[in-house]
């Protein structure tokens, strides 16, 4: 099992980015974690990403952009997150 490019972008202490990445390490998942603490720039830059959404986190598996912890739960309770996982 091939696991796709999974990348959050997140807060330190942000309970919903922690939330999520705590799914993520649930289920064994590896991804990159752009902590983007007051960091303007990168947070611009994720928002051009996520069709303008500021709010994080912001969850992309293979480039396409995922939303944050609610969708991902969302996804997760739907049973479809494994199958975005893997390839």
């Amino acid at each position: 099992m091939i696991t796709r490019k999974v990348e959050i972008y997140t807060w330190t202490y942000c309970p919903f980015c922690i939330r999520a990445k705590a799914l993520l390490d649930k289920k064994g998942v590896n991804y990159e974690n752009y902590v983007i603490d007051g960091d303007e720039e990168a947070r611009s830059l994720m928002a051009e990403r996520s069709n303008g959404r500021r709010s994080l986190p912001q969850i992309f598996i293979s480039d396409l952009h995922i939303g944050g912890c609610d969708d991902l739960y969302a996804l997760e309770r739907q049973g479809e997150l494994d199958s975005l996982l893997t390839a």
